[in-house]
């Protein structure tokens, strides 16, 4: 119902909009009395991650040690130092790392250097390892230094017992980590103003708010100050371009499809939008930006220790229904990919840049790398973290800057971009509280093109609708803990579809790292790579019966029955996947899985 309510006030806005003037800003909104309570469970998620980062990058460190005393075996001290040359290029965090004979002293090998910012701890914590691993024993420091100088002390000894491998480890994903969280549960009030000259305005009333705090981040959305985005009905002639250029004094012009947008050295977007009512356009609206909002038990290291969320939702049991089809494209629109890390060797296809065309879509910022790995991390590879599918391969669409933020073109154009291109399902962890056209109008391109579009719904505790999860096309995805209750920062209202794990969620990280990160950004990339689950095992499927299975099969929480917290439920992987196998002519598809299994037995078997 609020949808189409939502729908029918859309035209308001806009004359709300026009008849605010600048020199009236809204009113103060009252502080919510609970509002200090979420900032400091906020503020406690926050330090989980970081902590459980800290914990995965000493666990995944100890690995690495352990693999690289296996490659020096018996070789000479020269070949040790190749391992531990390698070992620092693979691993630019490794800062220093030593090499001995436990049992002849002169065999040695060193490569990198102490840093200077804790070399005395350094050298102390050094010589309390040496000692450690002698005696036989595993070593590790407390942590050394702080903010973007924090270091670990590790040692390891092999397993023969006749070589010990120590290091310094930089652990500045940490501070990376704390950062990047601040943002993404929206900790520290937005904007972070490096690129983009923007105003905030109030979601409902188009007003002007000033954001001082976290806690009114809620509501608000945030808008290009010249831009404008304008959508004609009757498209326009290049002299009546020529015109509007001339008389709005523009700067720029961008096409997308049927939309314009337009930035003015003269004009700020209110005075834009009454301009444009004299052109009989569809709508002219603020051009708003988009935030970020990760059978057979897996090997992975990582995952008995980190990955609750896998089990929770029953994950791998869904194995033994499909475990995906390359066939399947999912797009991750976001910040980016790290595409030269490790446990995603091989997991994504070719993709796009929209903030620099000429660039890779590489990630500098870290979020759309941990989206990527919680759907299609490499699984069964000894290495790092399990993705939720094995075979369905990410396209990393880039369409926020290295702030993690985006326009609405931007968004609009990576959508499309993915659409044309492939992709069967899209992943989109971001997010805004204005009901933007211009989206809406990509969003309904998708749709109509049969694509699967998944979103979060934000991690403000709000009930007010944000987007794009809130338009009806959209799959809107929420989050939960391990113990199935709502996470504490996660966006609920009736537009919920469903729930899924979003706390303390481990998954890769750029510079061949692991972290754990909360929001229901890490939980809508487990609802993506389910849709992609589902059209892999059923490619016959539409993708509002992909949408149906998934409300259907989830298992119900809270209030029985669909409520606003969980939507119908947290997903459930293998009913969702026997529900999709056993609708419509699935079974002719089943053959392929058949032999693809018949191949794994037969190469267990024969390596057995």
């Amino acid at each position: 119902m609020w949808k189409k309510i939502a729908a029918a006030s859309a035209a308001v806005l806009c004359a709300l909009f026009l008849i605010m003037t600048a020199d009236k800003p809204a009113p103060p909104k009252p502080a919510r009395p609970d509002a200090q309570k979420e900032m400091q469970l906020k503020q406690s998620m926050l330090q989980q991650d970081v902590e459980k980062t800290e914990q995965l990058c000493r666990t995944q460190c100890s690995l690495d040690f352990k693999r690289a005393l296996r490659q020096v075996g018996s070789g000479t001290a020269q070949a040790a130092k190749s391992v531990l040359d390698d070992m620092r290029r693979e691993h630019e965090h490794m800062e220093y790392l030593e090499l001995t004979g436990l049992a002849d002293s002169s065999f040695q090998a060193v490569s990198g250097g102490i840093p200077d910012q804790v070399r005395e701890a350094a050298e102390v914590r050094l010589r309390e390892a040496r000692e450690s691993v002698k005696a036989g024993k595993p070593y590790q420091s407390p942590k050394l230094g702080e903010g973007e100088h924090q270091y670990v002390v590790m040692g390891e000894r092999s397993d023969d017992g006749k070589h010990a491998l120590i290091g310094i480890i930089h652990q500045d994903i940490l501070h990376k980590v704390a950062i990047y969280q601040r943002k993404n549960l929206r900790i520290v009030p937005y904007p972070s103003d490096k690129r983009w000259k923007i105003e905030s305005v109030d979601s409902d009333t188009l007003r002007d708010v000033k954001v001082d705090h976290a806690e009114e981040n809620e509501g608000t959305s945030h808008y290009h100050v010249n831009q404008i985005v304008v959508k004609f009905r009757k498209e326009p002639t290049e002299a009546e371009l020529r015109q509007i250029r001339s008389e709005i004094g523009a700067t720029d012009m961008r096409k997308l499809g049927y939309t314009y947008v337009f930035e003015s050295s003269q004009m700020e977007a209110k005075q834009l939008m009454a301009y444009f009512q004299k052109w009989n356009v569809a709508y002219a609206e603020p051009h708003f930006l988009y935030l970020t909002n990760e059978a057979v038990e897996p090997n992975d290291r990582l995952y008995a220790r980190y990955q609750w969320n896998l089990p929770a939702i029953e994950t791998i049991p869904g194995w033994d229904v499909t475990r995906g089809s390359e066939d399947v494209i999912v797009a991750v629109i976001d910040t980016g990919v790290d595409l030269n890390h490790p446990d995603l060797q091989g997991r994504t296809v070719e993709g796009y840049n929209v903030v620099n065309p000429d660039d890779p879509p590489m990630d500098d910022v870290g979020h759309g790398t941990h989206v990527a790995g919680i759907i299609s991390a490499l699984v069964n590879n000894e290495e790092g973290v399990a993705g939720m599918s094995w075979y369905n391969k990410v396209m990393p669409v880039k369409v926020l800057d290295e702030t993690g933020a985006g326009s609405t073109y931007s968004v609009a154009q990576g959508i499309i971009w993915a659409t044309d291109h492939g992709a069967k399902v899209i992943n989109m962890s971001l997010g805004n509280y204005a009901k933007a056209e211009f989206l809406h109008d990509a969003i309904k391109y998708a749709f109509d093109h049969d694509v699967v579009l998944i979103a979060a719904s934000g991690n403000d505790n709000t009930e007010r609708p944000g987007y794009p999860a809130a338009y009806p096309e959209v799959f809107a995805v929420a989050a939960t803990d391990s113990e199935q209750n709502k996470a504490s920062f996660s966006n609920y209202g009736d537009y919920i579809d469903v729930a899924a794990p979003g706390v303390n969620i481990a998954s890769t990280y750029p510079g061949n790292h692991y972290a754990a990160l909360s929001g229901t950004s890490m939980a809508s990339p487990h609802v993506t790579a389910l849709a992609a689950l589902i059209r892999s095992v059923n490619p016959l499927l539409k993708n509002t019966e992909v949408m149906d299975i998934m409300r259907q099969t989830a298992v119900d929480l809270g209030a029985k029955g669909k409520d606003n917290y969980f939507g119908y439920g947290q997903i459930d992987v293998v009913k969702a996947l026997s529900q999709a196998a056993g609708t419509r002519e699935s079974i002719v598809f089943w053959p392929e899985w058949f032999e693809r299994e018949l191949d794994r037995l037969a190469e267990k078997y024969k390596t057995e």
